[in-house]
C-alpha cells in the first residue's frame, strides 16, 4: 500500500480521534477544538451513542458539555439496530451536521449496526462533504478499515494476544487501539499490526487525540501520548507460522511515540516535530 493511501477518503475532514476518558469538566482542550473544528459558535453537532449501552446518560453529558463549549446545537441520535440505521429520517439528520461525535462503549455495536447502512453512506458523505467526524475510546477505534475488538494487554505480543474485525473504513491503511498506555496494549497493537503489516497501528492514550487533517497529516493534542507502528519495514513474523511458539517474533518494525504538539505525515511516512510542518527523520 502506497503511503498516500494513510488518508481520509475523500477530500473532506478532518477527523478528531480521542483514546478515551478525556476532559469534560476542566479546560475540556481536546473536546474544545472538537467544537472549533465543527464550526464554534455556529456548530451544529451530532452525537452517536451506538455503541453505549447507557444512550441517554452518554449522550446529554455530550450535549451539555458541547453547548457548555459554545455549540450552537447538539442532538444525541441512538441506533440501536440496522433497522434504525437504514431509515432515511436518521441519515437526514446528518445532512445538518457541521460535526459528528461517536461516544465511547463497544465499537463492534457500532460496525455491526452501521456498517453498509443507508447511515453509514450518510456518514461517508457528510464526510466528503468537510463535516469534521470525532470519536472517543471505542467511537475512536471503529474509524479504521480494520477494528480491534479485544485482546490481552501486556508488552509481549503473543500470536492470538488480539481480535480484530473490519470497521467502518472512515480513514484507510489504520488499525486505532485506545486507553493504549493506561490499560497496557502496546503488545496487543503490535500483534495487529504483524497480522497486517499493511496498515499503520495508532495507539492513543486516554486525554489524547490525533487530528487528521485532509492533506494526511496527523497532529497530537492532550495529556498523553500517542504510538504509531509502521508495519511496512517489518522484515519478519512469526504471526503465520505453524510453529506452536505462542509467542510472536516481529523485526523491523517502526515505532514512534508523539506528545502533544507532534505529528505524523501520511505521505511521507515519517513524524515531525512542533513548529515544524516538515517531516523528518530522527527527533
Amino acid at each position: 500500500m502506497a503511503v498516500n493511501e494513510f488518508l481520509p477518503k475523500g477530500t473532506g475532514g478532518p477527523f478528531l480521534l480521542i483514546g478515551g476518558a478525556e476532559d469534560k469538566d476542566g479546560e475540556c482542550l481536546i473536546l474544545r477544538e472538537f467544537v472549533r473544528l465543527a464550526g464554534g459558535e455556529r456548530a451544529s453537532i451530532v452525537v452517536i451513542t451506538t455503541a453505549t449501552r447507557l444512550p441517554g446518560e452518554v449522550g446529554e453529558a455530550y450535549r451539555r458539555v458541547f453547548l457548555r463549549l459554545g455549540a450552537r446545537e447538539v442532538s444525541p441520535v441512538h441506533l440501536d439496530s440496522r433497522k434504525k440505521a437504514g431509515d432515511l429520517r436518521h441519515a437526514a439528520i446528518l445532512q445538518r451536521a457541521t460535526g459528528i461525535f461517536f461516544t465511547g462503549g463497544d465499537q463492534l455495536r457500532i460496525a455491526r449496526i452501521l456498517g453498509k447502512t443507508i447511515f453509514e453512506h450518510a456518514l461517508e458523505a457528510a464526510t466528503l462533504g468537510g463535516v469534521v467526524i470525532g470519536g472517543t475510546s471505542a467511537g475512536a477505534a471503529a474509524m479504521g478499515e480494520i477494528m480491534i475488538t479485544g485482546g490481552r494487554g501486556g508488552r509481549s505480543p503473543g500470536k492470538n494476544a488480539v481480535k480484530m474485525a473490519p470497521g467502518l473504513g472512515l480513514i484507510s491503511g489504520v488499525v486505532i487501539d485506545q486507553h493504549f498506555a493506561q490499560r497496557g496494549r502496546i503488545g496487543r497493537l503490535l500483534a495487529a499490526v504483524a497480522h497486517n503489516p499493511h496498515v499503520l497501528g495508532i495507539g492513543i492514550d486516554e486525554d489524547t487525540a490525533i487530528v487528521v487533517s485532509p492533506d494526511g497529516r496527523l497532529t497530537v493534542l492532550g495529556s498523553g501520548t500517542v504510538t504509531v507502528v509502521d508495519g511496512r519495514t517489518i522484515t519478519h513474523t512469526s504471526a503465520y507460522d505453524v510453529h506452536p511458539q505462542p509467542m510472536l517474533a516481529l523485526t523491523g518494525a517502526t515505532l514512534h511515540i508523539l506528545p502533544q504538539g507532534y505529528g505524523y505525515d501520511f505521505k511521507a511516512g515519517k513524524p515531525y516535530s512542533p513548529g515544524s510542518r516538515m517531516a523528518c527523520g530522527p527527533l
